[in-house]
C-alpha cells in the first residue's frame, strides 16, 4: 500500500494518505472535500534509487531506470 501526497484545493491542506490503490478517492481530513494527488517531491524507483525523469504517473511511464 503506497503512502501518497495529496492537496485539498478547497482549503489548501497538504497531507499524506496510506491508500490501497493509487486511484482511490481521498477526502481531506480537515474539510471532507475530495483531494487531488500531489506530484511534488522526489520520486524513487522500485530499487530505491532516485528516478531522473519520473512524472509520478505510472500509467504513462516507460519504466524506472
Amino acid at each position: 500500500m503506497p503512502l501518497l501526497q495529496y492537496i485539498c484545493r478547497h482549503c489548501n491542506k497538504s497531507f499524506e494518505e496510506l491508500v490501497k490503490n493509487h486511484e482511490d478517492k481521498v477526502l481531506c481530513p480537515d474539510c471532507g472535500q475530495p483531494a487531488e494527488r500531489c506530484y511534488c517531491g522526489q520520486m524513487f524507483s522500485a530499487t530505491g534509487k532516485a528516478a531522473k525523469k519520473c512524472s509520478g504517473n505510472c500509467k504513462t511511464c516507460g519504466g524506472c531506470h
